[in-house]
């Protein structure tokens, strides 16, 4: 399925297997920098997929990555590259010019996660083909070596769904009171904001910032006891991040 014009001179030729969120939407923000991409359909035999492109990207869940990649005839002239955070390039073998492409952004549908692509964070490893992509999306990289894929991984999912669940705690709670979740969302954007300027540390505001331990205890007391242990834990790590343990050490009791 051709999603772009013909390939302008110089512009490598991608080819994406699997037409899912991710895959749909690195062809639509790659075809909308003047890149000619094509995505196989789910049902589209991969062997010979590598032919015939420059760039083959795998954008298939992480468990099906090594198994797609070992049912792929290898071309010497083609990168084969994943875009799974938590994997290394050993799972590509024996493909001889092996990539990772990992977008640090969250893609819900093809036409949000190709506008968020542009001007990205990637993390990447292997061929310096995979730089190019970030490089034509206006994006920014950082490389990961493949040992080190798994910690950085789990930073993204503490970044982007543990947020989320945070958010979703705020909910429950905010409408036991009757307030919207809408009402607090200025509030989490002026916290990211803050740390983007000023880092974590310096960031934190609230009653753990301030050593106000009474108002931390009245907190406990008004939630319902199935909110307390994610906001102990939170506490208690606002309360690390601050050099405030030992005043806020009372959080460790159930």
């Amino acid at each position: 399925m051709s999603t772009g014009p013909g390939t302008p001179t110089g512009v490598p030729r991608v080819r994406v297997v699997g037409p899912g969120r991710a895959g749909t939407s690195l062809a639509a923000a790659l075809t909308s920098v003047g890149w000619t991409v094509d995505v196989w359909a789910r049902d589209e035999p991969v062997a010979a997929a590598a032919s015939g492109t420059d760039l083959l990207l795998l954008c298939v869940p992480d468990t099906a990555v090594a198994q797609v990649a070992s049912e792929v005839r290898p071309d010497p002239g083609t990168v084969v590259a994943h875009v799974a955070g938590a994997l290394g390039l050993d799972v590509l073998a024996p493909h001889p010019r092996p990539g990772a492409l990992h977008p640090l952004v969250s893609m819900p549908s093809t036409e949000v996660g190709a506008q968020r692509l542009v001007g990205a964070w990637f993390a990447t490893a292997g061929d310096p083909l995979v730089q190019q992509v970030v490089t034509a999306l206006g994006g920014r990289s950082v490389e990961v070596a493949d040992d080190d894929r798994v910690a950085y991984h789990a930073a993204a999912a503490i970044a982007s769904n543990h947020l989320v669940a945070l958010l979703g705690q705020v909910q429950r709670v905010a409408d036991q009171v009757g307030v919207p979740l809408e009402a607090y969302l200025d509030l989490v954007r002026g916290g990211v904001e803050s740390v983007a300027v000023l880092g974590p540390a310096a960031a934190l505001t609230g009653p753990v910032a301030r050593g106000d331990v009474d108002m931390v205890r009245r907190h406990l007391a008004a939630l319902p006891a199935s909110e307390r242990a994610a906001y102990r834990a939170l506490a208690l790590e606002a309360a690390s991040l601050v050099g405030r343990e030992q005043e806020f050490a009372f959080l460790r009791a159930p």
